[in-house]
């Protein structure tokens, strides 16, 4: 591997070689995640709140690779769970299941995945914001403004 922005892979014929960034290999981890089991969300960042705004998808949102002095692979993972789920079982989950996307799509292994836990979601917590994020303004609001304009 050459440097820490790209993971160089060597190729079986005449020396060729292939560059990965990690943000890439974020990405490939990030969409895996979220297929697993339990995990309710990824953790987000500024970046991919003002993305979401814009409509687009952060798929890198909540993993973070890096490579160590002796040029192996770290993921950090940070996801929310559902409420109820046996917190260790979904997590040994989401790291088998990010080593085996991760080898299958690029033949790369992970010397560590750490999956960091934030928060948890309930179901009503689903729906409460779901109702959020429907209206803007109150009823109360609403007929606030109607009568001050009546008034006007």
């Amino acid at each position: 591997m050459a440097d820490s922005s790209k993971i160089v892979l060597n190729g079986e014929k005449n020396g060729e070689q292939i560059e990965i960034d990690p943000r890439v290999l974020e990405v490939i981890m990030g969409i895996a995640a979220e297929k697993v089991d339990g995990v309710a969300g990824m953790r987000g960042n500024v970046r991919s709140g003002i993305n979401w705004v814009f409509g687009r998808e952060d798929r890198r949102r909540g993993v973070n690779v890096k490579v160590d002095k002796d040029n192996k692979l770290i993921a950090d993972v940070y996801v929310y769970v559902e409420s109820g789920v046996y917190v260790p079982k979904v997590a040994v989950e989401l790291q088998k299941a990010l080593k085996k996307q991760l080898l299958q799509m690029t033949d790369l292994t992970l010397k560590e995945i750490n999956v960091h836990v934030v928060g948890l979601v309930f179901p009503e917590d689903e729906e409460d914001s779901d109702q959020a994020t429907s209206k803007l303004f109150s009823d109360s609001d609403e007929k606030s403004k109607d009568e001050s304009t009546r008034e006007s």
